[in-house]
């Protein structure tokens, strides 16, 4: 593409998107005039579903192709500004728009692990990966690694990779999906999943990944604005200075006092009580299972009984049936229940419902006891682990990699990660200042008030789930306690304009800018997965002469199987959107990273290396998460507790599959016959100056 198009493009693109942002104001300052009017809630969250999801389909129509350039690397024409968006877009996912914010407000200080570990990949990408892929020319990652190490097996290996890590990583924002289009309409979680996914489809489906990236464009625009809106308004509200990036210290400081109160308040240390009480009722009925099941049925029957002797009503009776219905059915299943709502309780009976103060760096005390001083060094420990498990991650997720194919030119790739950089620096400054300001709302303005004042959208929110918001009056005072309050990291972004006491067509627009995240990452991983089987198996492997339109179409049609699939999982509930998240990345960086860095930057890195590297690094880490993740041994059937490795959570298992992954590329390769002439050249070539 000469200099002069590239001009024109560039152009025309900041024309079309600078209406596009016009228009998408004036529609948000229409519905909050017709807000004011009396048009209906559903009515209002309706508009945005359908006109949100409706232009993203006319941009999936427009550039609907079947040519293999233009359908995986968007024809390789993407200027480098809108590049570093549409990697924005596809980077900001349900996790970073919905759970960042949440985990900064339940985990605090911890929290920090995710801005710094996603910010220090792209370092990583800049750095290490990027220019050197885009060099090569390939449309895919597994192509990278066929073509450096040679063979079948990296490829089906790396396309297999890419298929799991994806899927993992699309589960979590079809979840979203489902979780945003049910509170904008009011269908039912299971419903709005299905639903959402025809915004997932009509893009990438149509125009693979020229559709994708104009739509991620699209959707950066309308995250950020509704990202950066209520925060700012909270912290107006709050401090009456509109820049919540500088006021956060001053928040801090409040809440931190706040904390203190709280932490010595009688009927906080009431409900703390309460709910020690009722940890110590689980661990008396775990100690005989079998016993305290059978006395909980007969219970159970003994009420249902008394209640029909005595004509009690309809309503009563019933509620009694279904509580009898819901007792565990075996003693596997008791256990587990009960266990688990023994450590819910011994939670809440922490202070600050289990919350850390939001000011405390890491759990313990490195100068107290020996309990407190390993605390603080296992803490200490898990925030590395998992800042590093972030950044490699990050540099080995192929939907990421496979954005800076689209460049034009090797310097416009390294350019296009600078700007993803700063697109996503907007809204991950904004975070921490969003999760304090959210928690001293709730301490201050919700904490303390009568269970009958308190505002209808906490009844709202517990009806979609009640696992994402409950509250219950466990002292039976009729006042809303810290710790009778249970709020899922999912949701704290979602509530944010609610919480603030902004007109209801905000939260839409969060809601909105929530499901443009989950969208445009959606598209690039279920356009990665489809890519992987038909362009990397198919047409690469199985069948090297089928035709271009074949492949394309091939790729729709398993696009579309792949998102009916992990809809299926979604509707599920496996779990929170940043475990699933978090899992993907230590797989993807443990399989991908080793192999892509070295093979980059190690001239005798060979096949066999490569192939020992990639699957002991993912079989370390798939070792870990199974034995270590409570709720994974349970469904693989394993016995016993977990055990930890020093200490590490299983949100961080990447470390050791990276660290074998690695060992196993550099001993696989020293044990063999040295690569080929024409391998060992090709890592030269990409070191080499590009060509004017």
């Amino acid at each position: 593409m000469t200099l002069s198009a590239m001009r024109a493009l560039r152009t025309r693109l900041h024309r079309i998107y600078a209406w596009y942002t016009l228009g998408f104001v004036a529609f948000v300052l229409g519905l909050a005039l017709c807000e004011r009017l009396g048009l209906p809630k559903i009515w209002i969250g309706s508009c945005f579903l359908v006109a949100t999801v409706g232009v993203y389909a006319v941009i999936g129509l427009i550039s609907r192709t079947t040519d293999a350039d233009e359908y995986y690397v968007a024809g390789r024409r993407v200027p480098a500004i809108y590049n570093g968006m549409a990697a924005g877009a596809d980077w900001m996912s349900a996790a970073s728009f919905i759970g960042l914010a949440g985990t900064l407000y339940l985990a605090g200080y911890a929290g920090l692990a995710y801005v710094l570990g996603w910010t220090g990949g792209f370092c990583l990408v800049a750095l290490c990966l990027a220019p050197y892929l885009r060099r090569l020319g390939q449309y895919t990652i597994p192509d990278f690694l066929a073509a450096r190490y040679g063979g079948y097996a990296p490829r089906l290996l790396g396309a297999g990779a890419a298929v799991l890590v994806s899927f993992i990583y699309v589960v979590a924002q079809i979840y979203a999906v489902g979780l945003i289009t049910s509170r904008l309409t009011g269908l039912t979680f299971e419903i709005g999943v299905f639903v959402g996914l025809g915004g997932v489809l009509v893009c990438s489906f149509l125009g693979g990944m020229r559709a994708v990236t104009w739509t991620q464009v699209a959707q950066y625009i309308v995250l950020l604005i509704a990202y950066l809106v209520p925060v700012v308004w909270l912290c107006v509200k709050q401090t009456g200075v509109p820049l919540p990036q500088l006021m956060v210290g001053v928040q801090l400081h409040k809440l931190t006092q706040r904390e203190q109160q709280l932490m010595g308040d009688p009927k906080e240390l009431q409900v703390r009580g309460l709910y020690a009480r009722e940890a110590e009722g689980y661990a008396r009925k775990l100690q005989d299972v079998p016993t305290a099941l059978a006395q909980e049925r007969l219970r159970a029957s003994q009420q249902v009984a008394r209640l029909k002797a005595h004509d009690a009503p309809l309503a009563e009776v019933q509620a009694a049936e279904k509580r009898r219905a819901a007792l565990p059915k075996t003693t596997v299943d008791a256990t587990e229940q009960w266990e688990r709502a023994r450590q819910a309780n011994e939670l809440r009976a922490m202070p600050l419902g289990g919350m850390p103060r939001q000011a405390q760096v890491f759990a313990g005390d490195p100068k107290g006891t020996p309990n407190e001083q390993q605390q603080f060094t296992e803490s200490r420990r898990n925030f590395l682990a998992l800042m590093f498990c972030l950044m490699v991650g990050t540099a080995g997720l192929p939907h990421l990699l496979t954005r800076f194919y689209t460049t034009p030119t090797v310097r416009e790739a390294r350019q296009s990660v600078a700007w993803s950089l700063f697109f996503i620096a907007l809204l991950y400054f904004t975070a921490p200042a969003l999760a304090v300001m959210v928690k001293y709302e709730v301490f201050t303005e919700l904490v303390g008030r009568s269970f009958t004042e308190l505002p209808a959208w906490i009844g709202q929110w517990s009806r979609v789930d009640p696992s994402l918001l409950s509250v219950t009056d466990i002292n039976q005072d009729g006042i809303l306690q810290l710790g009778e309050m249970r709020i899922s990291s999912d949701i704290v972004m979602l509530m944010t304009p609610e919480l603030a006491g902004l007109p209801f067509v905000v939260s839409c627009m969060v809601a909105a800018g929530g499901l443009a995240a989950a969208l445009s990452t959606a598209d690039g991983l279920l356009l990665t997965i489809s890519a992987a089987l038909s362009h990397d198996v198919y047409f690469r492997t199985v069948n090297p002469d089928a035709l271009m339109t074949r492949r394309v179409t091939l790729s729709k049609a398993l696009l579309l199987v792949t998102a009916l699939a992990a809809a299926a999982i979604a509707a599920q509930r496996p779990a929170d959107i940043l475990f699933l998240v978090a899992a993907a990345f230590s797989v993807a960086g443990a399989t991908f990273f080793p192999a892509l860095a070295l093979g980059i930057f190690w001239q005798r890195a060979n096949r066999q290396g490569a192939v020992a590297g990639m699957l002991m690094g993912f079989g370390v880490t798939a070792y870990y998460l199974a034995v270590a993740t409570p709720w994974l041994r349970t469904a693989l059937g394993l016995q016993g507790q977990p055990q930890l490795w020093w200490g590490i959570q299983p949100v961080s298992a990447g470390l050791f599959g990276v660290a074998a992954g690695f060992v196993a590329v550099w001993w696989g390769s020293l044990l063999t016959p040295a690569p080929t002439s024409e391998q060992a050249d090709m890592v030269a070539r990409l070191h080499s100056p590009p060509a004017p």
